[in-house]
């Protein structure tokens, strides 16, 4: 049975189309053929079905439930769930030995004891460090030269801002 599933996988191995007997296609192509015969000869794809453990085996479908108790790669789909399903329970059975790491960090003291003033944007903090002013927030100082200002909407509209009306 080995060497016939490993024959199977030869990429230059011809295959006999089940659309139309004529067609022999090689099997790496063998996937895209399918789906490009059953588009055009839908009267046999309504009478084969597709196999549920390999979509290259089309199936007349009164010999599918006969094919699915003896596909080959049936065998291999159910050795995959029987190894999950071992894998899973000694997963389950394995106690964790996993422990949280011992933290010496403490955020709050940490915040207290921190020299540097924060950064804020648009701020200018001219205040010593060691001052009781240093936290505070300075008034918001512009870089603009003085008769300057800033302004306060673009000098343009915006095309979703426009409600409708024509320019």
């Amino acid at each position: 049975m080995e060497e016939t599933y490993i024959d199977s996988l030869d990429p230059e191995k011809l295959i006999q189309c089940p659309y139309d007997k004529n067609h022999q296609i090689r099997a790496c192509r063998f996937p895209y053929h399918l789906i490009k015969c059953r588009k055009n000869h839908p009267d046999v794809a309504n009478k084969l079905a597709t196999c549920p453990f390999n979509a290259r085996h089309q199936v007349p479908r009164a010999e599918i439930s006969h094919h699915i108790s003896s596909c080959d790669d049936k065998s291999c789909i159910e050795q995959d769930v029987v190894n999950q399903t071992r894998n899973l329970g000694q997963k389950a059975l394995a106690e964790s030995t996993w422990q949280c790491p011992p933290c010496d960090e403490d955020w709050d003291k940490d915040l207290w004891e921190q020299t540097s003033t924060t950064f804020v944007w648009g701020t200018a903090n001219y205040c010593g460090n060691n001052s009781p002013a240093s936290n505070i927030v300075m008034e918001h100082k512009s870089n603009l030269a003085s008769g300057m200002r800033v302004p306060k909407s673009l000098p343009y509209v915006l095309p979703w801002k426009n409600n409708g009306n024509a320019q």
